[in-house]
């Protein structure tokens, strides 16, 4: 029995898949007969290649999916293709009203996936302006508690500051009360000799003046 299945590969965690065609009777990473694409669920939306015509071709041969490569394959619309085939066979409509219902399957589901696209980028944007601001937010709750800070100590250092200058001045008008009231009375000093002096001569008589020689007087 055929089946279309998925054959595991890379590194533990961030594993990726073939889509291949292989016999249920071999393991399920073992050998295989065609690989027909690639799943990786790893990206957002998940990374899908597939070879359409290989993988319809597989269908029509019996080839049963397993549930995961089924949800892929309709997804991608293998399976949606199929049916429209086999109601072309049943005579149900033409091969002409089976593809245009197949563009317009395509048409819509291609718009739905670029709608997800679309909205996955701007959540993506959205959640990065949000994450901005919020940094933007505590950078400026930062910078404000800090501003708050500078702003008390520098206060503080002023009234610390003024303080100091208070009582400096104080301690200083303190000191000049106390030297102006210890200081001793200047003696009020007299001129004693000058006065002394004064006084003697005063005291002391004129003593006569030697009469002038007369020119007249005879000499002897």
């Amino acid at each position: 029995m055929l089946k279309l299945r998925l054959a595991r590969h890379g590194r533990k965690r961030h594993a990726y898949y073939h889509i291949v065609a292989a016999d249920s009777r071999a393991p399920r990473d073992g050998k295989y007969i065609e690989q027909i694409g690639v799943y990786n669920p790893n990206t957002d939306p998940a990374y899908i290649e597939i070879d359409f015509d290989k993988s319809l071709d597989w269908l029509f041969k019996g080839a049963q999916p397993t549930e995961t490569v089924r949800a892929i394959l309709s997804y991608k619309g293998v399976l949606y293709k199929k049916h429209l085939l086999e109601g072309v066979k049943k005579g149900a409509f033409d091969e002409k009203v089976a593809e245009e219902r197949f563009q317009k399957w395509l048409q819509e589901k291609e718009a739905k996936i670029q709608a997800k696209r679309d909205k996955l980028i701007s959540d993506s944007e959205a959640l990065k302006k949000n994450r901005l601001e919020a940094e933007i937010k505590v950078k400026e709750e930062k910078a404000e508690m800090l501003a708050k800070k500078f702003a008390a100590k520098a206060e503080a250092e002023k009234e610390a500051t003024e303080e100091e200058v208070t009582e400096t001045v104080e301690a200083e008008a303190q000191g000049e009360t106390e030297a102006k009231v210890e200081e001793p009375k200047a003696e009020v000093k007299t001129d004693e000799p000058a006065v002394e002096e004064k006084a003697e001569k005063e005291a002391k008589p004129e003593e006569p003046k030697a009469e002038e020689k007369k020119e007249d007087e005879p000499k002897a």
